[in-house]
């Protein structure tokens, strides 16, 4: 893969990631019952929240508002982007691998966005060393 398709294809990853991320997130912290979403805190029983607020603040400001931010260094090739990446992928494999350990597997957007972590953690390594050859 090319350096200008593999920052596209992480771009657009990282944007995706954002654009689901922001509104959900808000809908946790503005209706922490989850009722926004069609959740109830029952999901949260086994986990150390009470409510959707905390997950929701993590869920928009990291996977929402630092994918979004990451994607558009990505999308203008910045240096650091392959490193944001790396980062941000690793951090939404984790966000759902502690997701589904505290609260069971709910949904199929958990392996979704497992996989999606994956690939954007891969998509960012591969561009990482891309950068190492030239």
């Amino acid at each position: 893969m090319k350096k200008q398709q593999l920052h596209i294809a992480l771009g657009v990853i990282q944007a995706f990631v954002a654009l689901g991320a922001i509104p959900a997130g808000i809908s946790m912290i503005v209706q922490p019952d989850g009722t926004g979403l069609g959740m109830t805190t029952k999901f949260l029983q086994d986990s150390p929240f009470p409510d959707f607020f905390i997950p929701g603040l993590f869920l928009f400001t990291v996977n929402g508002l630092t994918n979004l931010i990451v994607s558009i260094l990505t999308f203008r090739k910045n240096t650091y982007s392959g490193k944001l990446g790396l980062m941000l992928g690793l951090l939404l494999v984790g966000w759902i691998v502690i997701q589904v350990w505290s609260t069971g597997y709910i949904s199929f957007m958990q392996p979704l966005f497992f996989s999606i972590g994956l690939a954007e953690f891969v998509l960012a390594y591969l561009l990482l060393k891309k950068n190492e050859q030239q």
